[in-house]
């Protein structure tokens, strides 16, 4: 995941130096609701084999990087899997990022709900 650096402030390490999770988890999953609205055709059409990366800001004023990728998780089928990756950019959490998902079908419906 090679992605610019910027002059940010970083995202809260707690006391062992870690990423906040709490908070990088809940930017991961408000892209996640962001991203479950959008129809079938238009996740394919914009993130499948075209992962993007943006920043968004935490509640403690902390920059993170969010990466979306879309994938096929059962191809014949049609199934996509939509992925969210949230790191500081530093340490382990970038080369381990919080990672959240979810898989859709042709249909609209999402798999395993």
């Amino acid at each position: 995941m090679a992605r610019p650096r910027t002059a940010h402030k970083t995202a809260q390490q707690n006391d062992d130096g870690q990423v906040d999770k709490a908070e990088a988890r809940r930017i991961a999953l408000d892209r996640i609701a962001e991203l479950r609205r959008l129809s079938y055709q238009e996740l394919c059409a914009r993130f499948l084999d075209n992962p993007q990366c943006l920043e968004a800001r935490g509640a403690s004023g902390a920059m993170y990087q969010v990466e979306t990728e879309a994938l096929w998780d059962d191809r014949k089928a049609g199934h996509l899997r939509v992925m969210v990756a949230v790191d500081d950019g530093r340490g382990w959490s970038a080369i381990l990022p919080l990672t959240e998902d979810f898989i859709v079908a042709p249909d609209g419906s999402f798999l395993g709900e």
